[in-house]
This record gives structure tokens, sequence and C-alpha cells, in this order.
């Protein structure tokens, strides 16, 4: 549908014609979500402290595995394809269900996995199966997600099952992560009067070309 207005000049008519509201915020609600994406991003790295202490941790350490859930929205430039969108992950024992969304809300692709077993499912219905979830994603998506650590980093602590190199700022509050090949950067955390234990809001991580940048909107209880 377009709308017609009809207005005079001193020499000619003239006809503005205006996009109906339906196509309008068709076309700028990308826009405004990714507007909406850099201004928390900018906001949050103003926060980054100074790294007063480093750690190594040894593998082989006893981070335990803690159900969670989250919504949040992602952000993946690098590989062979990028990918801005929202997330939702449920993680329970062992079981990961991860949804990513459009900016509409839009499923584009939901992935579980556990107990050595991965399935992908693209929005248009189509079924990939693997034993590893990380290179499933990589062959389906064209960027990887690393899940196995991100269950942990996601929360503020590594993963037990490899070194690891720990910064600290000066109130003790993990600020970055060098585990894996993985650079993860805490730039942003909840206060602690939202929940009742400091969890990340802003996190990124990098690895060679490829720059992941998650924020968590709402922390589910388990």
């Amino acid at each position: 549908m377009i709308t017609k207005f009809v207005g005079t000049h001193p020499s000619r008519n003239f006809q503005l014609l205006l996009p109906d509201k339906g196509k309008l915020y068709f076309f700028l609600y990308p826009l405004v979500f990714s507007i909406c994406f850099l201004l928390v991003g900018c906001a949050s790295f103003v926060f980054k402290s100074s790294v007063v202490e480093t750690r190594i941790i040894e593998a082989g350490g006893t981070t335990p595995s803690v159900d969670f859930g989250f919504m949040g929205r992602i952000l993946v430039k690098g590989g062979d394809k990028g990918f801005s969108g929202g997330i939702r992950w449920s993680h329970d024992n062992t079981v990961d269900n991860i949804h990513l969304l459009s900016p509409f809300g839009q499923v584009v692709a939901e992935i579980k996995s556990g107990e050595g077993a991965a399935l992908l499912t693209t929005s248009e219905q189509r079924i990939y199966r693997a034993t590893n979830v990380e290179n499933l994603i990589q062959k389906v998506l064209g960027w990887r997600l690393p899940i196995l650590g991100l269950q942990y980093w996601v929360r503020g602590v590594n993963a037990p099952k490899t070194e690891s190199e720990i910064d600290r700022d000066a109130d003790g509050r993990i600020i970055g992560i060098r585990q894996d090949g993985w650079m993860i950067i805490y730039t942003s955390y909840f206060p602690s009067k939202l929940i009742k234990t400091d969890r990340p809001r802003v996190i990124v991580l990098e690895r060679s070309n490829l720059k992941i940048k998650l924020v968590i909107d709402n922390w589910e209880a388990k």
C-alpha cells in the first residue's frame, strides 16, 4: 500500500509517495536493532578496569558445571559468515539448548548438544547431526561458537579441563580469560543488587580473525 500526499507548488502540482507503516517498520527495525546493540557495547567498553593480577590455572581444576539460562544478543564478525541477532541459551547438567534468533525474533537455528551428540535445525527445517557441536556450527553456519568453553566463560569462570590465564581487577573481579586459543574479555557485569552473584553482562570473545560479542539482557533463575 502506498499513501499519496498531494501538495501545491507555485509552478506545478506534485505528489510525495510515502510507504505505509508496515513497510517502513520492516526496513527500519534492523537498523534500530543494530544501533541499540552498538550503543550498549560502547557504553560497556568504558567499564574496562586495569589488570592488577594475572594467574595461571592448571588443567584439572574443580570449576563446577552449573545450570543456567539467559536471553540476550549476539554479534559475530569474521569467519565465512557473520551474524547479528538474538540468542536464548538453556544449560542443564550436560545438555545445551541454544536458539539463534533474527532481529525480528524468528528462530534462525536451534542447536542441541549433550552426551557426545549434536543436532542443528535451521529455519528451513533442515536437520544436521554430528558428534562435535562446535564443528557442526562451523560447518552449517560458517562461524565457530565455542560452546564447550563458553558454558563456563559466560558465567565469568574458566573451564576446568584445560590450562587458562585469568586477569583480575583491583576488586578481585575477573575481567579477562585466555583459554583454548580464545581471549575472553568482560566489559560489564550486572549489579549485585539485581542477582545473587556477580554475572557478566557484556562479553567479547576473540580468536584470530573471529570476534563474538555477547550482550546478556536477562539471566533466568535455575
